[in-house]
């Protein structure tokens, strides 16, 4: 079997050691903020306490995808060593990127013909988009080929769901996901928006609650609806979250209570700066394996 390296954005949102320690190179979105750029290069030039309270602060902002010439270095040095690419983009439903990453395919098959690049969208973001990568490098350890893991994502990749709400809609008015008139009423009510991730990669509202003790106790029974197997659901569980640590503890505490089988404790993340620029502050995301995302 011809070896391959897996490869993804930084938008996956898992930690520099899970990549670091699995290997999985990966290419950088970029954001600017006051005036200055950064890279999305996972915290290491800007803390998660210091980015969120600048953007609660009134900064705003602004990302930029990957360029198809980053792509082609990500790509470059794993063909350059003998090597195939499986590369996951960010979902086509809130990015371009896949656009990016296929036009460097080509420039790199070209340069490279006895190489292959296969670029997959996996329709996920954030953590979700980190429980992809890792899975796809489980699948790999366990023998699969470049071509079967490929298949394997495209089969899959509907059955990882993602739900999350806001406990603060400044960003979300912002980015227009939230209309001023119903984000003004909805900071005076209090109310929490429940999202979630349809079969598109789309970010859908799906329901409103009054506080954020019943909007935890609805995305919970979220995941009693949709996880395998319901409450003995055995899979892994991925939170991430941005500057609301103790919401995104109490929401893992309900699922660990709910669901005694899980795989291990429920992991909690940071959500990255550039997922994290759309977000704002407030914002918890719970992910696990489960039926198929509709829309």
């Amino acid at each position: 079997m011809r070896e391959y390296v897996v490869t993804c954005c930084s938008t996956a949102d898992m930690s520099r050691t899970f990549m670091e320690t699995n290997e999985v190179p990966f290419a950088m979105f970029h954001y600017q903020l006051d005036g200055k750029e950064y890279a999305d290069d996972l915290y290491s030039s800007i803390s998660p306490e210091v980015f969120y309270k600048m953007i609660g602060d009134g900064a705003q902002p602004v990302t930029s995808q990957v360029n198809a010439e980053a792509y082609c270095a990500l790509f470059e040095p794993v063909l350059k060593s003998g090597k195939d690419v499986l590369h996951l983009t960010l979902s086509s439903g809130i990015s371009g990127s896949i656009n990016s990453a296929n036009v460097a395919k080509t420039q790199m098959e070209e340069k490279y013909p006895d190489r292959r690049v296969m670029v997959v969208d996996s329709l996920a973001a954030s953590s979700g988009y980190g429980m992809l990568v890792e899975q796809t490098l489980e699948n790999q350890r366990a023998g699969m080929s470049l071509e079967e893991n490929a298949a394997w994502i495209v089969a899959h990749r509907n059955t990882l769901h993602h739900w999350f709400f806001s406990t603060n809609l400044t960003s979300y008015i912002r980015g227009g996901r939230v209309s001023k008139t119903a984000g003004f009423f909805g900071k005076m009510l209090n109310i929490c928006p429940l999202l979630n991730v349809n079969s598109e990669g789309r970010l859908i509202p799906r329901s409103k609650y009054r506080g954020k003790k019943q909007v935890i106790r609805e995305i919970v029974k979220r995941m009693e609806e949709h996880a395998q197997n319901g409450r003995e659901y055995s899979g892994k569980c991925y939170i991430s979250q941005s500057a609301c640590m103790e919401d995104a503890k109490a929401v893992a505490q309900l699922v660990e209570e709910t669901f005694p089988k899980l795989d291990g404790k429920v992991q909690i993340n940071n959500i990255g700066t550039v997922i994290g620029s759309h977000t704002g502050p407030g914002t918890v995301a719970l992910y696990f394996w489960g039926d198929e995302r509709t829309l």
